[in-house]
């Protein structure tokens, strides 16, 4: 590691610590229905919605009402982009004829299983892709199904956030909130003003945004290129701001198109925090006591921390075979430069690492390096990001509210400690709220353990075709643990709602897009569904007094206790799992073994 390197990190979290108060207090403005400087312009907005939906902006509704709205809105997105995707043949904004017999040689066509895991990704803020973005989908696709999820999605899981946060503030109460007015005020008020100002830094920084054709070009050799181009700027700003992740090139936020400089490499990692950061100062103003939000913001900080200078450490260590090699540095005995493989010479190392680590500690996904070009170590800490139920900050409203379904758990086991009834903001937490919260934590670790292993060992779809005589490693580009770890990492990402892959794997056959797609599925409601109910019976309890056996909730006790259930719980969960493919690669490498790419035979 260098000092620069530390600078860029401990700089990026001064502005995180800077921007996250401002933030949060604009946010529970919002949602408390208070004034703020965006009235005059959006506020007539507001009421013309609420007029054509029919939305009584004054009514409020129980768990059972907010949740079933949930299901039917995320039910209506999910049918919408399936239709879409489906016919972008036909529908304008096609300059490359997507989806018709004119399509350019290398697209890739839309079938069934691929849609539906599309639509499922999209909808679950995900955004997974098993696809080349540019050589998939047309302009109108991009921006009236995925960069309208991209949106509708984030608000979401931020209204199901907030309202399990109205379940601790209020006392004697049957309701909390209305989803369609948190949906729309969050769009209105938040993701949309923001992200109209970070697409028109991107597009003065260099990121494209048009309705071109894509450009061909002679390169200096006297060959073809052909250059994508697009819509990119309006649909990265959301990508990030909303911790969706999904590129509009294949590339990702490694592509010069999305991502053009250091400058707003920094600005992408600022808006993956700006809204999980944010939603702790809105915590704590919501419930009246601030401390609990800087209590939780300080949980999660020290495994950002951990996590960030883990990951950089090994990374910029490399790999210790070239070391023995003779090409070592002469001063640190490591790799010199570190290991620059997969990475883009514009960020570096430390960029690098940062990207790699915040996109994983929120629900994001979105890469500006090839993460299956990381060091064992350095590949695992975002892979444990993802298990720890994306916690860590966390994605826009998911890491909040799952974070708060840890806070339940640790009062939980504190209370069992002491022989106390478990308390949390004056609420006693009972036999209903902590089975709700154990199992949102259980359903998505019991996804990610069973399709992995059912993956790495069953005969499955090659190229959409069953194959008896063909493993899941045919569709990796690694041996051993390494190919184990991809596996891993897609069945890790896909229920967390991350979206970010090893890309190590071919992932666009129908097994994937079906059983990734119903990850997604089950890691997005098994997480929503358990909060409203938790919020739903909270709001309904009395606040009984603070005594003198009351667990304080809002100092470093507390703080030490959320992180080591975090901890414990990922630990216990996925270490098996992780010393099968990371841990031991690890060693492995030490001892000189590398795990490269392999040519599997055709199986016929």
């Amino acid at each position: 590691m260098t000092p620069i390197g530390i600078l860029q990190i401990v700089v990026y979290f001064i502005v995180v610590l800077a921007i996250t108060k401002p933030m949060g207090a604009f946010m529970a403005r919002v949602f408390q229905g208070e004034r703020t400087f965006l009235h005059p312009l959006m506020r007539p907005l507001e009421r013309l919605i609420y007029r054509l939906t029919g939305v009584n902006e004054d009514g409020e509704q129980r768990w059972t009402q907010y949740a079933a709205s949930l299901i039917a809105f995320s039910l209506a997105s999910f049918l919408f982009v399936y239709a879409i995707e489906r016919l972008q043949g036909i529908l304008p904004f096609n300059p490359m004829h997507f989806g018709t017999k004119a399509a350019p040689p290398g697209a890739a066509p839309v079938t069934p299983d691929l849609a539906y895991n599309t639509a499922a990704s999209f909808l679950t803020n995900t955004n997974w892709q098993a696809y080349s973005g540019e050589m998939t989908f047309s302009y109108f696709v991009q921006m009236a199904a995925l960069a309208v999820q991209n949106f509708v999605s984030a608000a979401a899981g931020i209204a199901v956030a907030v309202a399990l946060i109205r379940g601790f503030a209020r006392h004697q109460a049957r309701a909390i909130g209305n989803f369609w007015v948190d949906l729309t005020r969050c769009t209105l008020y938040i993701l949309l003003p923001i992200s109209f100002v970070a697409a028109l830094i991107f597009c003065s920084r260099g990121a494209i945004q048009n309705f071109h054709a894509y450009t061909q070009v002679k390169t200096l050799e006297g060959s073809t290129q052909t250059i994508p181009q697009g819509p990119v700027a309006s649909q990265e700003a959301i990508k990030l701001l909303g911790t969706n992740g999904g590129g509009f090139f294949n590339a990702n936020s490694a592509h010069p198109f999305e991502n053009p400089t250091p400058l707003t490499d920094f600005i992408q990692v600022i808006l993956i925090f700006l809204i999980p950061a944010g939603l702790t100062y809105t915590f704590g103003r919501m419930v009246g006591d601030t401390r609990q939000g800087w209590a939780i913001f300080a949980a999660m900080t020290i495994l950002f921390a951990a996590g960030v200078f883990v990951c950089y450490h090994y990374e910029a260590a490399g790999n210790p075979i070239l070391a023995k090699l003779g090409v070592e540095s002469k001063y640190t005995g490591s790799q010199p430069g570190g290991n620059m493989e997969g990475k883009e010479t514009r960020f570096g190392i430390a960029q690098s690492a940062l990207f790699a680590t915040v996109t994983t500690d929120a629900s994001c996904g979105a890469v500006n390096s090839m993460h299956d070009s990381y060091t064992p170590i350095g590949g695992l800490v975002p892979l444990f990001n993802m298990e720890t139920d994306e916690v860590i900050f966390g994605g826009v409203g998911s890491g909040f509210y799952g974070m708060l379904l840890y806070a339940i758990v640790g009062v939980f086991i504190a209370g069992l400690m002491v022989g106390r009834t478990p308390e949390y903001l004056g609420k006693k937490l009972q036999q209903k709220e902590v089975k709700m919260a154990m199992l949102a934590i259980l359903a998505t670790a019991f996804v990610i353990l069973v399709f992995a292993g059912i993956t790495s060992v069953i005969p499955f779809a090659k190229n959409g075709y069953w194959n008896p005589p063909g493993p899941a490693t045919a569709n990796l580009n690694n041996s051993g643990p390494h190919g184990f770890s991809e596996i891993l990492y897609a069945y890790s990402s896909a229920p967390e709602n991350n979206g970010s892959a090893f890309a190590g794997i071919s992932v666009d056959t129908p097994w994937y897009n079906l059983t990734l797609g119903l990850a997604m599925l089950i890691g997005r409601f098994a997480f929503m569904i358990p909060a409203l109910v938790i919020a739903g019976c909270l709001a309904e309890k009395k606040k009984v007094p603070i005594s003198s056996g009351t667990l304080p909730t809002h100092d470093a006790l507390f703080v030490g206790l959320l992180v080591g259930t975090v901890i414990v719980v990922g630990a216990l969960t996925f270490f098996p799992a992780l010393a099968l493919g990371p841990l031991v690669e690890h060693f492995l490498m030490h001892g000189g073994k590398l795990f490269t790419m392999l040519i599997f035979p055709r199986w016929s």
